[in-house]
């Protein structure tokens, strides 16, 4: 079995999401700063601080994956207010998406929120995607391209207003951590047999192949098919090599040029290795 990770910085100036690999326990965080863009501790955002606490609370390993989410979601929230947070406006919040397995007896406990996926591959070469669900950005990508024509000067306020708009959405049409209680009902935990799988792939939104017209349902087949040809690295290069081609953004409707990346790629699955991680 191999393990392959990557942990890397995007445009921002620091790197909001995590990665955590604790024994038989494998997580990613991807962090979002609130909109008031406030920094703390010497200059860290909210999501960097988001993300940080989530992954230090999967690293215990002790409970359940539910419940390690439940702990990580009110550590979230005691930071915010050590912080002095305003927690009753929503666009003031840290927050977190979070996608964390753990292997064992043969078998795979998953917990998932917001935009971290969790994919199965199988050995007949087919996938699986633990939770599928609109992309809560679709509307917002949607705008993007209209942002910078001419003789549409409302358009920049129309898409800070959008952003705004989603934002408060938080908990109440898709799921993050962010230290509100609701976080908990848009949890997604379960349990997948592993005996036909034979590599799981953990990654952040920043992994996701970029793509001219935004999809509201995203398709990972690309994805998985450049995985299993080029392996984490070079899908990870791909990704940055389109990138490149478009920093403005305009050909493939995005919040930044490069944004971070979280992934966690585990090879070439077997009973043995599979019982060697408890």
């Amino acid at each position: 079995m191999k393990i392959e990770h990557i942990l890397e910085k995007g445009s921002g100036n620091l790197n909001e999401d995590a990665v955590v690999i604790e024994k038989n326990l494998f997580g990613v965080f991807d962090g979002a700063t609130s909109l008031e863009r406030k920094t703390f501790e010497n200059g860290k955002t909210g999501g960097f601080l988001a993300s940080s606490e989530a992954e230090s609370v999967f690293r215990k390993n002790h409970f359940p994956l539910i419940d390690l989410a439940r702990g990580a979601n009110k550590a979230i929230c005691h930071r915010m207010m050590a912080h002095g947070v305003d927690l009753s406006r929503k666009e003031n919040l840290w927050s977190t998406s979070a996608a964390v397995i753990r292997l064992k007896d043969n078998t795979l406990e998953w917990v998932q929120t917001g935009d971290a996926y969790i994919i199965l591959i199988f050995h007949d070469g087919s996938h699986k995607v633990l939770i599928e669900q609109d992309d809560h950005d679709y509307e917002t990508l949607c705008l993007w391209p209209a942002r910078k024509e001419a003789g549409n000067p409302g358009m920049e306020k129309a898409l800070a207003d959008q952003i705004r708009k989603k934002r408060c959405e938080m908990n109440l049409t898709y799921g993050v951590l962010n230290g509100e209680d609701k976080a908990i009902d848009f949890l997604h935990h379960g349990y997948e047999p592993l005996d036909q799988v034979k590599d799981i792939l953990l990654f952040t939104d920043g992994l996701s192949i970029p793509s001219e017209l935004p999809e509201k349902k995203k398709n990972f087949s690309p994805l998985v098919d450049l995985y299993q040809t080029l392996g984490l690295g070079g899908l990870k290069n791909r990704i940055r090599e389109m990138e490149d081609l478009d920093p403005q953004c305009s050909r493939y409707p995005r919040f930044k040029p490069h944004d971070d990346i979280a992934a966690i790629s585990i090879r070439g699955l077997s009973l043995s290795s599979k019982n060697s991680l408890q």
